[in-house]
């Protein structure tokens, strides 16, 4: 029986994949928090290693406040490059595969198609630095790891801009939401299945793990704008609230946000035969989780 650690299991990704474990009797799961595992901690991540010995680990944790890391650098750094770091030295040592999540920051790109792995990165934030800075800490191991690289997170767990445009368009008549950034909102319920799911081609034996090491793009299918995800949640979970459509330049912020974020997914699709759902299948199966929608 395999067994999988799952560090940041109290983030969406995290409690997504606590809902999916409950259904895979053939795999052991570790699930950790700061409490259980600080992965800031080098000795105790070796010790944790050494202990457990597990086959897999899904490196879920992440500092993600973006504007706050502008004044936390140094924790979003222990985070996100530091406990990258340790967690990629460690399973080296230990023959874990690591799949290390990572972000669309990275790229800051102005492009008129959709990112590919292999495009320069531009990290403008202390966010997308650190972030990329992990990145980079584990490509750069030796560990048997990949990099998957999401955008516009949500879920039915933890906060996100699904539940919070489902609260404000309760609260208020009107809200004024960002048109010009441009992406794909992604599930994390599908992005967690993805993860099982190379998971389980490489505990099987159907992948040569030294030829699918490195970076790879998960977001869902399509593209939308800010504003246009909100209209989709209200329309969805029929809010009456109107929406005036702003430029970015309109809502400043400490940190900057790209405003293409458009992820190829062909890699990761033809590499393990991923199918990924479109994002207003996944935003409506989230909804339904939430019971905001009929099912």
């Amino acid at each position: 029986m395999k067994k999988i650690l799952v560090t940041g299991a109290s983030g969406q990704v995290g409690q997504e994949l606590q809902v999916l474990a409950q259904a895979l009797t053939d795999w052991t799961f570790l699930f950790t928090d700061v409490e259980k595992l600080d992965i800031t901690n080098r000795e105790m991540v070796a010790e944790f290693f050494g202990k457990h010995q597990p086959d897999f680990c899904f490196n879920c944790a992440a500092y993600t406040a973006v504007d706050k890391a502008e004044s936390e650098q140094e924790l979003a750094n222990r985070i996100n490059k530091e406990g990258a770091a340790y967690l990629a030295e460690a399973c080296q040592a230990n023959g874990t595969f690591l799949v290390q999540l990572s972000t669309d920051y990275v790229y800051h790109n102005d492009c008129n198609r959709p990112l590919v792995e292999t495009d320069p990165t531009t990290p403008q934030g202390v966010y997308a630095a650190t972030k990329l800075g992990g990145d980079l800490a584990v490509l750069e191991s030796g560990a048997d790891a990949i990099v998957i690289r999401t955008s516009w997170v949500y879920s039915s767990f933890g906060h996100n801009f699904v539940k919070t445009m489902i609260r404000l368009g309760a609260e208020r008549d009107a809200l004024r939401i960002i048109f010009d950034q441009v992406g794909t909102p992604t599930y994390a319920r599908d992005l967690a299945q993805a993860m099982l799911q190379v998971a389980e081609q490489v505990a099987g034996g159907q992948k040569d793990i030294a030829q699918i090491r490195g970076i790879y793009h998960y977001s869902n299918e399509g593209v939308t704008s800010w504003f246009d995800f909100a209209q989709a949640i209200f329309e969805l979970c029929q809010i009456d609230c109107q929406i005036e459509a702003i430029e970015t330049k309109d809502y400043p912020t400490p940190a900057s946000r790209p405003s293409y974020s458009l992820l190829n997914k062909a890699k990761i699709k033809s590499t393990f035969g991923i199918g990924i759902p479109h994002w207003r299948d996944g935003l409506q199966r989230c909804l339904k989780a939430l019971q905001v929608v009929a099912e």
